[in-house]
């Protein structure tokens, strides 16, 4: 095991630590927009492989199949996922550890959200598998859980021989985490159970009310209910985005689908809405957006009660 300052140095150095500038990492998509970036800090190259959103947003195992060329090191996912709330089952886990097994691959299993999941659903981590331990790196941050963001504490595991590479990287960009923030963290899981479980509760509640109002906003937004995390990922529609106008040019792109930046700057300044535009998460996230129920349920009502009553002046619902 390895503490980091923060799980994104820990992404960070485990990519630098296994990589060479050039290498290709696959990454499933709309996902975490901060990955593609670490891994071009990296001198390696993204490769989006897309989810099927018509599936729950699940692996299309076939798709990484052909993905894979010479250059490709390793399959970094976030589990559960950001932004869409999806928990890959532990069927297509095991295809992805066949897939990795077979080409020599290495796994990067972001789990931050492994404990906000909602209606008992199965949690599957491939960590749980000893024979996968030499390819897998598993990273869990305290920030989302513990609500611990700012303390900067994460850590992650892997086979002994892949910590010490991995090792070498953090010592050189961090030296180590703070301690203080080891000392918050060793306080955390000491009290974890009780407080989790409220956690928990509240965001379950507040899931089931952000898809109620999304429901009312039908047929403006399409969605996907998500099973953990405190996120939701509603498509736009085509009828609603014909009948907005920012700055002059309407919300079409060339391509046919909902330019959700324009979008999301339009809910913002029309109507005070803070969302995050579906492109920020791949190609794959354009034409929807992000919506986080991880705020208090006023403001989350406050929100949806704005574009409720505007869309119904439109005459669009």
């Amino acid at each position: 095991m390895l503490i980091t300052a923060g799980s994104i140095e820990g992404i960070t150095a485990s990519i630098m630590a296994i990589t060479n500038p050039g290498d290709e990492i696959m990454i499933p998509e709309p996902t975490y927009t901060s990955y593609q970036e670490v891994i071009k800090l990296s001198g390696c190259i993204p490769v989006f492989v897309p989810l099927d959103e018509s599936g729950g947003w699940a692996f299309d195992i076939e798709k990484y199949k052909k993905a894979i060329t010479s250059k490709t090191k390793a399959i970094f996912y976030c589990n559960p996922n950001n932004p869409t709330g999806t928990i890959y089952t532990k069927e297509q886990l095991l295809q992805l550890a066949d897939l990795a097994r077979a080409n020599d691959l290495f796994l990067i299993s972001d789990e931050v959200y492994k404990d906000f999941i909602y209606d008992d659903k199965d949690f599957f981590s491939l960590a749980e598998l000893p024979e996968l331990r030499k390819r897998l790196i598993r990273i869990f941050s305290f920030s989302k859980a513990y609500a611990m963001t700012g303390w900067r504490i994460a850590y992650l595991h892997s086979d002994e021989e892949v910590i010490r590479e991995i090792t070498k990287i953090h010592d050189s960009l961090v030296t180590c985490a703070p301690v203080i923030s080891q000392y918050g963290a060793m306080g955390a899981l000491e009290t974890k159970d009780k407080d989790i479980k409220v956690f928990r509760q509240k965001y379950k509640e507040r899931r089931d009310f952000i898809c109620k109002r999304l429901k009312r906003l039908s047929p403006l937004f399409e969605f996907v209910k998500p099973n953990s995390s405190y996120y939701i990922f509603p498509k736009i529609s085509i009828k609603l985005a014909k009948n907005i106008n920012y700055k002059g040019t309407n919300l079409i792109t060339e391509q046919g689908s909902v330019d959700s930046w324009k979008f999301t700057l339009w809910l913002l300044e029309e109507l005070q809405i803070a969302t995050v535009p579906g492109i920020a998460f791949g190609p794959n996230g354009e034409g929807h957006i992000r919506l986080s129920f991880g705020r208090e349920k006023a403001n989350i009502e406050k929100a949806m009660d704005r574009m409720e009553e505007y869309f119904k002046n439109k005459k669009l619902i």
